[in-house]
């Protein structure tokens, strides 16, 4: 079966001003974009030795001193690449020109209310605004909503995804100092990828802990979406699995009335090495066996998936699509149910009464 997978480009050329000179931005943003074949005007950062270094690897042929002096730089086609942490985005963006288009790192703030200024000041300037959701855009997510949109496995009724690995938060300094880790900053992805196929739900029960050992504010969540009674949406993430790849797991598996997928995400396994994606899917065939067949993927979650996120932003901006999947008006939906988890985990659950 062929099934396609890759994003579409746009059709016109739109230089890119990155603001922020983060780890990511190295990892992620400039390796996608370079494949893309998209123009990096500019970059700049507080820490300009960190633009400068980025810029001399990557090609870029500008480092601008400040936001405002990229601003002053820029075409008036410019796309704003944010990369900074979320308590300096209305800040940001009150520097951009009005009407601008521009995708902002998530998560869209560190509280709820935090993302409702952010929401307010995009809706003042008519900002065309997303935030980098990416997830939705992996080629192996890609594969599976083209099976579920085309109705290959039926009924979709249940979303898995679980995460038992080792991750070296030492490689992302920034987390340190955050109030919130693990939801806002990795399952965050799965709450808006469970949305992105089953719609806002109706409530969320969660509860996330830290580990007895580090003094990170959390590291091992488990959240359920509630979608009634059929639908099950269900994320369980464990960061502290120091005891080898033997049963390190890393996966997203769909199920549906006439057929399954299953995804493994091999980025967060040896991260940041990274193992191969593995993508598998199963079609029910009346009075025969279930079988699974692989499908070849190309491409993963980094950096291929910054590509479908910032091609959706330009061809919304240009006219090609009429589908900003990941805006600021959607994104503050996923920011709500992040909120309303840590609340149902300060919150407990029901107490026992023998």
């Amino acid at each position: 079966m062929k099934i396609p997978y890759k994003p579409q480009l746009p059709e016109t050329s739109m230089p890119i001003i990155i603001i922020g000179a983060g780890g990511i931005v190295g990892d992620a943003h400039l390796p996608a974009y370079k494949k893309a074949g998209f123009q990096v005007l500019g970059i700049t950062n507080r820490t300009k030795e960190k633009a400068e270094k980025l810029a001399v690897k990557w090609d870029i042929p500008n480092v601008y001193d400040s936001i405002a002096d990229a601003v002053a730089a820029a075409p008036e086609n410019a796309v704003y690449d944010i990369t900074i942490v979320p308590e300096n985005f209305v800040e940001s963006l009150e520097q951009l020109p009005d009407g601008s288009a521009v995708l902002m790192q998530k998560p869209m703030g560190d509280y709820y209310q935090q993302s409702e200024e952010i929401l307010a000041v995009c809706r003042r300037k008519k900002l065309v605004a997303a935030i980098n959701c990416q997830l939705r855009f992996a080629p192996f997510v890609n594969a599976a909503r083209y099976l579920i949109d085309g109705g290959f496995i039926g009924e979709l009724y249940d979303m898995e995804i679980r995460v038992t690995v080792n991750t070296p938060w030492h490689l992302f300094p920034f987390v340190f100092d955050r109030p919130r880790l693990e939801i806002q900053y990795h399952s965050i992805h799965y709450i808006d990828l469970i949305r992105s196929f089953f719609g806002d739900p109706k409530s969320v029960m969660a509860k996330t802990l830290q580990h007895p050992e580090k003094t990170l504010p959390s590291t091992r969540s488990t959240i359920l979406m509630d979608y009634g009674n059929t639908i099950r949406g269900v994320i369980n993430t464990n960061h502290d699995h120091v005891f080898g790849p033997t049963n390190e797991e890393s996966f997203i598996k769909w199920e549906g009335t006439k057929g399954a997928i299953k995804a493994k995400m091999g980025l967060l396994m040896d991260y940041p090495n990274g193992l191969p994606d593995k993508f598998e899917y199963c079609l029910l065939e009346e009075n025969k066996k279930p079988v699974w067949k692989t499908k070849k993927i190309e491409g993963s979650w980094f950096p291929e998936a910054f590509i479908g996120s910032m091609s959706n932003l330009m061809r919304f901006k240009e006219g090609s699509s009429d589908i900003l999947t990941t805006s600021v008006e959607d994104v503050i939906k996923t920011m709500a149910v992040v909120e309303s988890a840590y609340l149902s985990s300060d919150a407990g659950g029901i107490v026992v009464n023998v």
